[in-house]
C-alpha cells in the first residue's frame, strides 16, 4: 500500500517530464491527466481504466464532468481545504466549463503538475490556482 510520501515521490520523478496532450510517460511527455495516471501505474500497477481519447478542447464541449466522474469511481473524496501531500486536486479553470485540470498536492502551498506549452513542474499552489480547485481526491488503499 502507497503512503502520501511515495505518491509524492513518483509525481517529482516527472519533474521536467515534457507537456504531450495524452501522453502519460515519466521522461517523455505527458498531460495533468498523464502525470496522475503515470503516478497510479508506479503505485499500483495497471490503471483502473483506460480514458478515451480527448482533444486539447474539450473541456469547452459537452458539459460532462469526465474527470470528476472517473475520480470519484476510483479514488476518494477529499474536501479540497483538507487535502494533504499526495493527494489529487481538481481545477475548473473558468466557471462555465467541465473541470479539467489536475495537479498532485506536495506540500502545504505546493502542487505538481503539467501545463500545455511547458513541463512537469512544482509550482506555488497560488491564490490563482487554490480559487479554481472544485474537488480533491486521496489515492485509495494509502497508508499513513
Amino acid at each position: 500500500m502507497p503512503t502520501r510520501t511515495d505518491i509524492v515521490a513518483a509525481a517529482r520523478r516527472y519533474l521536467g517530464t515534457p507537456y504531450h496532450h495524452q501522453g502519460a510517460l515519466c521522461g517523455a511527455g505527458c498531460d495533468c491527466l498523464g502525470l496522475v495516471r503515470g503516478v497510479w501505474r508506479e503505485l499500483y500497477g495497471a490503471e483502473p481504466e483506460v480514458p478515451p481519447p480527448y482533444t486539447p478542447d474539450w473541456g469547452e464541449v459537452g458539459g460532462i464532468e469526465h474527470i470528476l466522474a472517473a475520480a470519484t469511481r476510483h479514488m476518494v473524496p477529499v474536501a479540497p481545504g483538507a487535502a494533504f501531500a499526495g493527494d489529487v486536486l481538481v481545477f475548473r479553470l473558468k466557471p462555465t466549463l467541465v473541470a479539467k485540470h489536475l495537479a498532485i498536492r506536495s506540500a502545504p502551498g505546493r502542487m505538481i503538475h503539467a501545463q500545455s506549452g511547458d513541463e512537469v513542474r512544482e509550482v506555488a499552489l497560488s491564490p490563482w490556482w487554490t480559487r479554481r480547485v472544485i474537488a480533491a481526491f486521496s489515492f485509495p488503499d494509502l497508508v499513513d
